[in-house]
């Protein structure tokens, strides 16, 4: 039959094992430690054996067998397997690093700037340390399911079809968003550089185009090595930033002693305002969105937990010192992104050595989405592999679609960052949190030896079972309090009269 929409393997572990061994007897020596993964995630596979006319390599590679017939099929599908499996956990890092570190980093002196530096500290280390245990989580739920290959197949696990759909529908959107924010950042960018020269629809129209181009390599392992310039890029960025704030501030009457930055929050500091601050850290730390998609490329999947700890403290400790060190040589005016209070001259300077960094980490996003939408709609068929012309040309006419349609978001809604932000609030809230302590209590959880699931299990399930229910309770608290916070700064914009007009060639930083 074909092989379809996985629910998961539901039976017990001695019955998985059994059907794994017969399916190694069936399959003889080429096919016994494919069917492991398929029999694992639940699929009815075919009985393959060693004269079958056509043996799938690899479990991505299992469609219908009538597709599987022609040997340059065979060939075109090993070829795809090969290509989408040369990641290890060193070169996940770096593609970890490209879609999580961007120049949000340089947002976070502001989020300190309104909680001041005590409570932003204190909010950076502790959500980067849960970010870093429920990217453990679904990196734990890929190993046991290896079918999972986007984060929508985990939404089918957990909650079904609708699971599947409602999921995948939120994955979509939150990437083509990322990508029109990156879109919004380079027309900043080119806005800054060109001193406003140039028409702000022009601007964007050419960081969309970059945005594509890069796009283009569908691997990514391929994206990886241009990962190490991104990580440079950004690095430097961060570093001329802080030089360059602190030598203007200790130039400045007062020297630093007379910038204006407190321990403690904004004087009457609103829910809406704060929790905005608090968005804005969340969002830094939203890695574990893509994580199946990387991780299903990756040669030896059981490395992972070496990439989440070396990006999570990566993370913690480059958000940590650019918010507090950044926020105390500017103070209470430090602009968002951080650069721009840089000054004129030097802002420019940031700018353009932060060029790779907004364009790589920008199509990074538009690389996952559109490998998610693109395997959906070829899965059963070697065009998915993009080794054909029809594979790239479908890809390529995909991550057009995808690119114009963010930068038609990102022109058409004149409250576009904010709409990012309930975005944000509304999908990074389970992306991260909520979702992975689901799967925890659904999927991980050790087995009670014939205890109910509200019983506990010992010290280590207690502690476990009170972590994923922070998580899931942080979850929440993002859910509804970020998405009301952004929708009200959205109404507080409108009644000021500060929301930018659609389609404007007017600078918009």
């Amino acid at each position: 039959m074909t092989i379809s929409s996985v629910p998961g393997d539901v039976r017990r572990p001695e019955d998985q094992k059994d059907a794994l061994d017969n399916s190694s007897a069936n399959s003889g020596s080429v096919g016994g430690p494919l069917m492991m993964h398929a029999e694992q995630a639940g699929y009815d596979v075919p009985a393959y054996t060693t004269s079958s006319p056509s043996v799938p390599p690899m479990l991505g590679a299992m469609v219908d067998p009538k597709l599987t017939d022609s040997d340059a099929e065979k060939q075109i599908r090993e070829a795809g397997e090969n290509n989408f499996h040369r990641l290890g956990w060193k070169r996940l890092t770096v593609v970890l690093i490209v879609e999580a570190i961007a120049l949000g980093a340089l947002s976070l002196p502001s989020a300190f700037a309104t909680l001041g530096m005590v409570a932003g500290v204190i909010c950076t280390v502790f959500l980067g340390i849960i970010a870093m245990y429920t990217s453990y989580v679904v990196g734990q739920l890929k190993l046991k399911y290896p079918h999972i290959s986007h984060y929508a197949d985990a939404g089918q696990l957990m909650f079904g079809r609708l699971g599947y759909e409602l999921v995948g529908g939120m994955f979509t959107l939150q990437l083509v968003f990322i990508v029109g924010s990156h879109i919004l950042t380079g027309t900043i960018m080119w806005d800054t550089i060109t001193s406003h020269g140039t028409c702000s629809i022009v601007l964007s129209v050419v960081s969309a185009i970059i945005l594509f181009f890069l796009a283009i390599p569908p691997a990514f392992a391929e994206v990886a090595i241009l990962g190490y310039i991104d990580f440079v890029s950004i690095i430097v960025a961060i570093l001329v930033t802080m030089v360059a704030t602190g030598v203007q501030s200790s130039h400045a009457d007062g020297g630093l002693a007379a910038v204006n930055w407190s321990a403690w929050p904004k004087p009457d500091l609103g829910l809406a305002q704060g929790f905005i601050a608090i968005a804005n850290i969340v969002f830094a730390y939203s890695f574990a969105l893509c994580q199946f998609s990387f991780m299903d490329e990756m040669h030896t999947p059981s490395d992972y937990p070496k990439s989440i700890y070396a990006l999570g403290l990566i993370e913690i400790l480059i958000y940590t010192l650019t918010g507090s060190i950044v926020y105390a040589f500017v103070g209470q005016d430090v602009g968002s992104p951080a650069l721009l209070s840089a000054g004129p001259l030097l802002s420019k300077i940031v700018f353009g050595l932060a060029i790779p960094v907004i364009f790589i980490s920008g199509s990074i996003n538009t690389t996952v989405v559109a490998r998610y939408l693109h395997g959906r709609m070829f899965k059963n068929s070697v065009i998915r592999y993009i080794n054909t012309p029809m594979g790239w040309a479908t890809w390529l006419g995909l991550i057009a679609i995808i690119t114009v349609v963010a930068w038609v978001i990102a022109e058409a809604i004149p409250f576009f960052e904010d709409l990012l932000a309930v975005c944000s609030s509304l999908f990074i809230s389970g992306f991260t949190f909520y979702f992975p302590a689901i799967m925890w209590f659904m999927f991980i959880r050790e087995e009670g030896n014939g205890k109910k699931w509200y019983q506990f299990r010992g010290a280590k399930d207690m502690v476990l079972i009170g972590v994923n229910l922070l998580c899931l309770i942080i979850g929440l608290i993002v859910l509804g309090v970020g998405t009301y916070a952004a929708i009200q700064d959205i109404i507080d914009r409108y009644h000021n009269g500060t929301v930018s007009s659609p389609f404007s060639c007017s600078p918009v930083g």
